[in-house]
C-alpha cells in the first residue's frame, strides 16, 4: 500500500465537503468538479509516485467506480456520486477507497433511516423498501429497474449522496489517523 501524503487527505476532504454542499443544494455533483477531481488524482499520482502510484491510482479509480456503479445502474443514485467516489479512488488508491466506501455506506444507511424516522411515515417507507427489494430480486434488468426508480423518484425523499460520501470518507480518514 502506497503512503498517501497528509496534504492529499486534506485536499480530498476539502473537495468532498465542496461536493456535499453542492449536492445538498442542487441534488447533483457537477462534472466540472468530478472530472477535475479524477484527472487531478491520476496526474498527481503519476507525477508524485511514478508508475507504481499511477497504477494504484487507476486501481483506486476502479474501486470507486465499481463500489457505486450498481446502484447507479438501477437508478438508485446519480452519476455524479459515482464519479465523486472514483475521484476519491484516484487520489487515495484502492484500499483506502474501499474503506472510505464502507464508511460511506454505513453513514448513508444511518442518514436514510434518520430521514425516514423524521418523516413520520415509517410504514410507507418500509413498504417501498420491500417493493424495491422484491423488484431487484425478481426483475434483474438494470434498465427496467432504472425506469421504475425514475417513476418513483417524484414521490420519494432523496438523499443527496455526496453528503454521506463526504461524512463517511472523512470519518474514515479520522478513524485511521490520517487527518492529524
Amino acid at each position: 500500500m502506497t503512503q498517501v501524503p497528509q496534504a492529499v487527505i486534506w485536499l480530498v476532504s476539502a473537495v468532498l465537503v465542496e461536493a456535499a454542499v453542492i449536492d445538498g443544494r442542487q441534488l447533483r455533483v457537477p462534472n466540472w468538479l468530478t472530472f477535475h477531481f479524477v484527472i487531478g488524482g491520476l496526474v498527481f499520482a503519476a507525477w508524485y509516485g511514478g508508475r507504481a502510484m499511477l497504477l494504484s491510482s487507476l486501481a483506486g479509480t476502479g474501486v470507486g467506480l465499481i463500489s457505486l456503479l450498481p446502484l447507479y445502474a438501477i437508478g438508485g443514485m446519480g452519476a455524479g456520486d459515482v464519479k465523486l467516489m472514483a475521484g476519491v479512488g484516484a487520489w487515495l488508491g484502492p484500499w483506502l477507497t474501499f474503506w472510505a466506501f464502507v464508511s460511506t455506506a454505513l453513514v448513508g444507511g444511518l442518514l436514510g433511516v434518520a430521514m425516514i424516522v423524521a418523516s413520520g411515515n415509517v410504514i410507507h417507507h418500509w413498504v417501498m423498501f420491500q417493493t424495491i427489494g422484491h423488484e431487484i430480486l425478481s426483475i434483474r434488468n438494470p434498465a427496467v429497474l432504472a425506469e421504475r426508480a425514475g417513476e418513483r423518484k417524484k414521490n420519494m425523499m432523496l438523499l443527496p449522496y455526496g453528503i454521506p460520501i463526504a461524512i463517511g470518507s472523512i470519518a474514515c480518514f479520522g478513524w485511521m489517523g490520517l487527518l492529524f
